[in-house]
């Protein structure tokens, strides 16, 4: 069955002065002439985007769009007219956000997150009211899986994301040693799933390979800075984030494991590096 708004692999039936055609159960779809790759031929599968055009026709392009049909994208706004603003999303028909779509007024040049869905009409539109296509969490993650995660917006808890492109879940404050862009694709972990369906995530990875992976980081920056830092557990989470991208807590857990193996000394004015042969 054809699917518009996102990828079919169609065949090509018939190429005409306009294109190339395909003929599906839904009817033609056309490929314009100057999109058709080199080589196509009437016979030739090819995997193309499927839109519907101003004029309400099925047409095909192979260039890809930033977001396709389900999928939630940050796209700039083109242009702001009396039937909804007009979204850039990587194709040369720009994508519609109507006005019943919108949370509040959007300006050209803004930059907006939105779900891309099939409006009853059959065209393709976007829509700036998340929640209610956020749907509750089910079994395809569990803790401790890594997952894909769109920054959305921030709260007074923290940053809320949309997790796998389906599901809603925050990264409390707690957990950014460097606070992620609004906007920003990112992979995290899920710590916890709530009783409620409410997932909180991580952007860190857990038990012995965090420790790890802290400790490695640490020994790194030493090695770097000649076998000395200029950081005690005295240190402010800021200095620390700064030079080693890492929380205060798992900066102090990583220091006092390498202080314990006698792999570092600590002064009051920083930590040095014992012997250079244990990197």
């Amino acid at each position: 069955m054809l699917q518009v708004g996102n990828y079919n692999l169609l065949t090509i039936t018939r190429i005409t002065p306009s294109g190339a055609v395909f003929t599906t159960a839904q009817g033609e779809v056309l490929l314009p002439l100057r999109l058709l790759p080199k080589g196509a031929e009437v016979g030739s599968p090819l995997n193309v985007f499927v839109y519907v055009d101003s004029d309400g026709r099925l047409t095909a392009t192979t260039k890809r769009p930033r977001a396709v049909v389900g999928e939630f994208a940050f796209l700039k706004v083109v242009e702001a007219t009396t039937v909804g603003a007009f979204l850039d999303w990587g194709l040369e028909k720009d994508l519609l956000l109507p006005f019943g779509e919108q949370m509040e007024p959007v300006r050209r040049g803004n930059q907006v997150p939105v779900h891309i869905f099939l409006h009853s009409s059959g065209r393709i539109a976007a829509s700036a009211k998340l929640d209610k296509f956020i749907v509750p969490v089910d079994d395809s993650v569990a803790e401790g899986d890594e997952v894909e995660l769109l920054v959305y917006a921030y709260t007074d808890l923290g940053a809320k994301v949309i997790i796998n492109n389906r599901f809603g879940g925050l990264i409390f404050h707690t957990e950014m040693v460097v606070k992620p862009l609004y906007g920003q694709r990112l992979r995290g972990y899920v710590k916890k799933i709530r009783d409620d369906g409410k997932v909180d995530i991580t952007l860190r990875k857990g038990g012995a390979s965090e420790a790890a992976e802290d400790r490695g980081k640490l020994l790194e920056a030493l090695k770097d800075g000649g076998g000395f830092l200029q950081l005690t557990d005295k240190s402010s989470p800021e200095a620390i984030a700064g030079l080693l991208r890492m929380s205060k807590k798992s900066f102090k857990k990583a220091l006092g494991g390498l202080y314990k193996e006698g792999i570092v000394s600590i002064t009051p004015d920083g930590i040095r590096l014992r012997s250079v042969q244990t990197l």
